[in-house]
């Protein structure tokens, strides 16, 4: 049976002590991405909300966090990112460095596709 939260704050309090603050640290930067972020729980994982629908989700997984979905990107982020894919559409970002500043640049191309409509 999979574990429920009812919301980030508590999923964030359930993880263990080293990995808390990689996930705060995400947090942050979606909120400097995306000032008017809104938060819930939904498929068990943190996602943050842009004008009420689900603009991406989080996972903390045992050595990775994982970033859902991935836009659509340029050439130059994709390259960046490659190191980082998972399956198609998902990034994982490692425990032991998370590219923030690379986390970033993907937030800020997936909020710009939803602002002009595109996904």
């Amino acid at each position: 049976m999979a574990t429920t939260f009812a919301d980030v704050d508590e999923y964030i309090a359930a993880l263990p002590e080293d990995v808390r603050p990689l996930l705060e640290g995400i947090r942050r930067s979606v909120r400097t991405v995306v000032p008017d972020v809104g938060e819930t729980i939904s498929y068990a994982m943190p996602t943050f909300l842009l004008d009420g629908q689900p603009l991406l989700h989080v996972a903390a997984w045992k050595k990775h966090i994982g970033v859902y979905p991935l836009p659509a990107m340029d050439d130059d982020l994709a390259r960046d990112v490659e190191p980082f894919r998972g399956a198609k559409d998902t990034m994982r970002l490692p425990l032991d460095a998370v590219p923030y500043e690379l986390f970033e640049r993907v937030l800020a191309a997936m909020l710009q596709q939803r602002r002009a409509g595109v996904g």
